[in-house]
């Protein structure tokens, strides 16, 4: 066998590999081979959502802030090129002793990517004074027993500004050790033909 035959051949297995290491991660499996989010609507294994985000966690906070988020929000594998189509729901609540509230989002859009999700939403339930039919914005990194989660009301009031579809924070915020359970489901976005 001479130099180029060798060459494409190794060529030929690289792209063989990396083809069975992409229909891995397509199919609903990441890091380690271990399923990342449901393959589909369904639970009986049809097409992979475009994108999603479920899960709950409590935030890190040493003052004994009870803060605590939770998610369950899907782009259908028929919407992959629009964010806006997600539905589902998010809800979130912050306690301290006497003082709190809690609200419940009904998902208007949703962009995911590698471990990396940032969802909105309508507040469709609320005891907090003024932020009823409000949208807030969340993000979360899916970094395993150490997940991170950001909010857009970090530097606006959410009941007297406006925030836009898919927009919050980075996030900056640690997730309670033992409570991180988020799992972000990369979106598979569909490239126009060139």
């Amino acid at each position: 066998m001479d130099r180029r035959t060798k060459i494409a051949a190794v060529a030929a297995a690289l792209l063989i590999t990396a083809g069975a290491a992409g229909s891995a991660t397509a199919s609903g499996y990441g890091k380690g081979g271990v399923r990342e989010a449901t393959a589909s609507g369904d639970g009986k294994g049809g097409v992979r959502e475009a994108a999603a985000l479920t899960g709950t966690a409590k935030l890190y906070r040493p003052a004994g802030d009870d803060i605590t988020f939770s998610f369950d929000a899907h782009l259908a594998a028929k919407d992959r090129n629009d964010p806006l189509a997600a539905t589902g729901t998010f809800r979130y609540s912050h306690y301290k002793g006497d003082w709190g509230g809690t609200a419940e989002v009904k998902v208007d859009c949703l962009a995911t990517g590698g471990e990396v999700a940032t969802v909105t939403g309508i507040v469709t339930a609320t005891d907090v004074p003024g932020l009823l039919h409000k949208r807030v914005g969340v993000s979360v990194y899916d970094n395993g027993r150490h997940d991170r989660l950001g909010y857009s009301w970090l530097a606006s009031d959410p009941t007297k500004d406006e925030v836009p579809p898919c927009n919050s924070a980075a996030p900056y915020e640690r997730v309670r050790a033992g409570t991180g359970d988020f799992t972000v489901l990369p979106w598979q976005f569909t490239y126009p033909a060139e």
